[in-house]
């Protein structure tokens, strides 16, 4: 990794990139109330704003995306949640908003011009999907998919509709890392050789009983495309919501509903790493996974216990290009990304951006438009801003659904290859797993009936 004097040594290098983003325009076009766009959200859990829970902290994308646009109508499954983000949408504009379980209310209503959303990550896109069919545009929460599959299938809708579609993967509008690509770009690095993405472990979980449902939670709902399945529950001073559970928060642990950490932070740092490469078009052609540890155990890829989270704890594995470059996805070693070159190396992570290149600024600046450059030739701001401007503008955004599809198709053959146990070969131009049916079955998932998605 990089060496402790890198590590230690404070850098100011990328003052001036977060300086640059904070000199965005005024929010015209965002100020009046006839020109601010109107706002639906489905599924108001934490990541939408956690007092919605229950919990007093600021914790969430709604408080930026209120900047822009307003709320005017709110979907969940859980009576209780919809009912307090109602109240806080309330004390934000002054109007009582629409509440609705069923989020096909919400995209039959005409007069919503957005979708949030903010489901656990099996509803993402199914739910995104239809949204863009019924004519809105969509900020959708990371990972965008569930499988790689549906991530074809979002880029399929997207292209023919045209609709805008934003990915909550928010590092890409943040400085350290828009100037850690920047470096890349200018050659600053040499030809990059590897990435190694750091995204820490899982939990595990003590067995967890089958309960009812509370009554608030409408469970069939929230299973939703999901397989048929109790609800399991066990109260403890643990995590978000002082339980272990299959719902709510918990959900990221099971890989009936996500991907583990392999999707949760792997969403954010393998996409960080897939861009630097400068493989956003593209996939590795095989994907090994030298260690990974289950808190259960699998049969052909399936977990066999159904009352303890089910994914990977801890892992290394290894993604390998056509070209020979390499991107490593491992539990341990912090958290961040090491870009490693030919000329030096870099590691960036959400508090730091350090490395001799990096050290270099100072007597080496940047060009003055390197950081637009990366920026897709806009001027970097932050990324709800991005995506109401993209809105407006009827341009692509920072994190699109084309480059976001190919980073997750990364993540989700890494854990392909981690619950079976083996590498996986893959033809990333035919996006087909090679040589392996029983692989190639991991990138679709039948839906239950009554949810399938719908593309046309």
């Amino acid at each position: 990794m990089i060496s402790r004097r890198d590590a230690l040594k404070s850098t100011m290098s990328f003052a001036g990139a977060t300086f640059l983003m904070s000199r965005h325009r005024k929010a015209n076009g965002f100020t009046s109330p006839n020109s601010r766009p109107r706002i639906g959200v489905v599924g108001s859990g934490s990541r939408w704003y956690i007092r919605a829970t229950g919990i007093n902290a600021d914790y969430g994308s709604a408080p930026q995306m209120r900047g822009y646009g307003d709320y005017v109508a709110v979907c969940d499954v859980d009576s209780r949640r919809r009912e307090s983000a109602a109240t806080i949408v309330k004390d934000w504009t002054g109007n009582a908003p629409k509440t609705m379980l069923d989020y096909r209310e919400l995209l039959d209503d005409d007069s919503i011009d957005i979708v949030h959303i903010s489901t656990p990550d099996h509803w993402h896109a199914k739910i995104a999907i239809e949204a863009m069919l019924a004519g809105k545009d969509v900020y959708c929460e990371k990972p965008m998919t569930l499988t790689i599959e549906e991530g074809r299938q979002m880029c399929d809708v997207c292209k023919r509709t045209g609709r805008i579609v934003q990915v909550g993967t928010q590092q890409r509008s943040s400085g350290q890392f828009l100037q850690a690509i920047a470096l890349i770009r200018a050659g600053r690095l040499g030809e990059i050789k590897k990435a190694t993405c750091s995204i820490g472990g899982a939990p595990t979980s003590p067995q967890l009983p089958a309960v009812a449902a509370p009554t608030e939670l409408d469970w069939n709902q929230w299973l939703g495309p999901a397989p048929q399945a109790d609800y399991h529950y066990l109260a403890g001073n643990y995590g978000e919501t002082n339980s272990w559970s299959r719902c709510h928060y918990e959900f990221r642990w099971w890989y009936e509903y996500s991907g583990g950490k392999l999707t949760d932070w792997g969403a954010h740092h393998v996409d960080i790493a897939t861009w630097g490469l400068g493989k956003t078009a593209t996939g590795p052609v095989e994907v090994n996974p030298v260690m990974v540890k289950h808190p259960v155990q699998f049969k052909d890829g399936m977990p066999t216990d159904p009352t303890q989270f089910n994914t990977a704890t801890e892992f290394l594995i290894q993604a390998k290009f056509g070209d020979g470059q390499e991107l490593e996805i491992r539990h341990d070693q912090g958290n961040g990304i090491l870009f490693e070159g030919t000329k030096g190396r870099i590691f960036v992570n959400r508090g730091r951006l350090t490395g001799q290149p990096v050290e270099d600024l100072a007597t080496n600046p940047l060009p003055d438009n390197a950081l637009r450059d990366v920026y897709k030739g806009q001027e970097p701001t932050n990324h709800f801003r991005n995506f109401f401007e993209s809105v407006v503008a009827k341009r692509e955004p920072i994190s699109d659904v084309f480059s976001h599809h190919r980073a997750l198709s990364t993540c989700h053959l890494a854990g392909i290859a981690a619950r079976l146990g083996r590498p996986v070969r893959w033809n990333p131009a035919k996006e087909q797993v090679i040589d392996d049916p029983v692989a190639q079955s991991f990138i679709a998932r039948e839906a239950r009936k009554g949810f399938e998605i719908q593309t046309t």
